[in-house]
């Protein structure tokens, strides 16, 4: 039995047959990222003892019959900006190096719920400011399709376990993007949800009016549970929405007869890669032959989601991060004046270049005499880019575009230059500052056998109609497995058969 293999719901039904445990799970899982993790680096922190001690206990509820759900015994990793109690979570920055939180965030204390086991702490850009996991204080995340293009990001770490098949399933954040476009470069399936639908208590801001969690899995089937697991109303997180739908395995249904599919014509236009171009017009044309009426029109305003994205996000992100100051908590400089130099000091060696970047032009847009001219000029672009997809989607189920103009980029081509890493994000940013659930999940390889990934996205609280388009589409493509998951399949089959054989 090749226990990597499974999907984090068939895992679970297979630990609940007593075909496998928890902990033997939990030990298929850490002996692949024994062999993997040196090449990919997904990981910032893992609590072996605490893993396998947790999956032990899991296994007699199991048993006991006290957990019955479709996470039960399964491994999860967790994106490091989302607190765990007597667990590090560090941002993947050095100003939180040594911050071990006192509480859980309440996503993950739901996963804990439903008898999924915390394995450990992906790594992500830092402050999930970035789109290739290449600003973390602590290396950079390698993409498993091949190691020398980068995961995506901001939640590569997350992404790229689950590809690798280092877990079956993670948490990632949605801030811009930075579930879907990764998912789209590692070859997963991930879900941002509608603002509001799972509690940010315990998720470290960055921009807190477009912050989200959600699943990165293998398939749309164990999204949709895992979200499932994780959506509840919190009366700790201001904009938490009480919701009486939020049964999405519901939505699991091959049909998409009649479902009304627009394409807005601003994704297909310049700086769209051909082969990106091809793969989603051909995921269309499938979900047409199903029976979807599928055709293309003008959204409008795409060009100025990504200037809209970063004055408000950046203004967010400059209040947000103004409480790591060194005094409290975190990281403090060993040598300083006074108080003053202490803050600066702290702040300069404790944050990254990205950062300081997003701090900087953040505190620019909200300062006497540019408020009016960049931040309030940007709130009013978002009401406009939110009008227009409610225009769009009184005639429209479900958008679909593409998640990303590009397949994985190389390693160090982005930071070389920031403005095309921001303007990677064209497809993504708008579903944030809109506040709608958008999902990517597989729809092709480019010549250099990189992931393609296609992105639906839904009205607010409609995350069952992109769902129900994700599965139909899903059934008419075999999931594929990446290169350093398949090496090591094939390298534990062959030393399987060779023990059999000398026996």
């Amino acid at each position: 039995m090749d226990i990597l293999a499974y999907s984090a719901v068939e895992l679970a039904q297979a630990i609940k047959a007593g075909e496998t445990t928890a902990v033997e799970a939990m030990k298929a899982v850490l002996d692949r990222i024994d062999a993997s993790e040196e090449s990919i680096h997904a990981y910032v922190t893992i609590d072996r003892e605490a893993a396998l001690a947790k999956a032990e206990a899991v296994q007699k509820q199991i048993e006991a019959g006290e957990l019955t759900g479709p996470l039960a015994g399964v491994p999860v990793a967790i994106k490091d900006n989302m607190c765990t109690e007597g667990v590090l979570t560090t941002c993947s920055s050095r100003i939180l190096g040594n911050f071990i939180p006192t509480f859980t965030a309440e996503a993950v204390k739901n996963l804990e719920k439903a008898g999924a086991v915390m394995i450990g702490k992906t790594n992500m850009d830092e402050f999930a400011m970035g789109s290739t996991t290449e600003t973390s204080a602590y290396g950079v995340t390698r993409n498993p399709w091949n190691t020398e293009h980068v995961p995506g990001g901001s939640s590569g770490g997350s992404c790229a376990a689950v590809a690798a098949e280092e877990v079956p399933f993670a948490l990632g954040s949605d801030t811009g993007g930075s579930i879907r476009q990764p998912s789209s470069f590692c070859g997963v399936t991930g879900i941002k949800p509608t603002y509001g639908t799972v509690s940010r208590y315990g998720l470290i801001a960055y921009g807190s009016s477009l912050d989200q969690i959600g699943p990165i899995a293998k398939d749309v089937t164990d999204c949709a549970t895992i979200l499932e697991a994780i959506a509840s109303y919190d009366t700790k997180d201001s904009i938490s929405v009480n919701r009486d739908d939020l049964k999405f395995t519901e939505a699991l249904v091959d049909d998409v007869k009649g479902m009304k599919i627009g394409i807005p014509k601003d994704y297909l236009g310049d700086g769209l890669d051909p082969e990106v171009k091809s793969a989603i017009l051909a995921a269309a044309d499938e979900l047409k032959k199903k029976g979807a009426v599928v055709e293309e029109f003008d959204l409008g305003l795409v060009e100025y989601a990504i200037p809209a994205y970063y004055v408000i996000a950046c203004a967010e992100a400059s209040s947000n991060l103004a409480r790591f100051d060194g005094v409290k908590y975190g990281y403090r400089t060993k040598e300083y004046t006074d108080l003053h130099n202490m803050y600066k000091k702290s702040r300069s060696e404790g944050f990254g270049p990205e950062v300081k970047r997003r701090i900087m032009l953040g505190s620019f847009v909200l300062s006497s005499g540019y408020y009016d001219a960049y931040y309030l000029k940007a709130l009013r672009v978002k009401a406009l880019i939110k009008k227009a997809f409610d225009d769009a989607f009184a005639k429209y189920d479900v958008i679909l575009g593409p998640a990303a103009p590009t397949t994985a980029p190389k390693l160090g081509e982005s930071l070389s230059d920031p403005i095309q890493m921001y303007l990677g994000d064209i497809y993504t940013i708008s579903v944030n500052l809109a506040g709608l659930p958008g999902i990517s999940l597989p729809c092709g390889m480019d010549k250099n056998g990189l992931p393609i990934g296609l992105q639906l996205i839904g009205d607010c609280f409609k995350e069952k109609n992109i769902i129900r388009a994700a599965y139909s589409f899903e059934k008419t493509r075999e999931l594929k497995r990446s290169a350093i998951a398949e090496e090591y399949s094939n390298k534990n089959a062959a030393d399987t058969n060779k023990t059999a054989g000398a026996q």
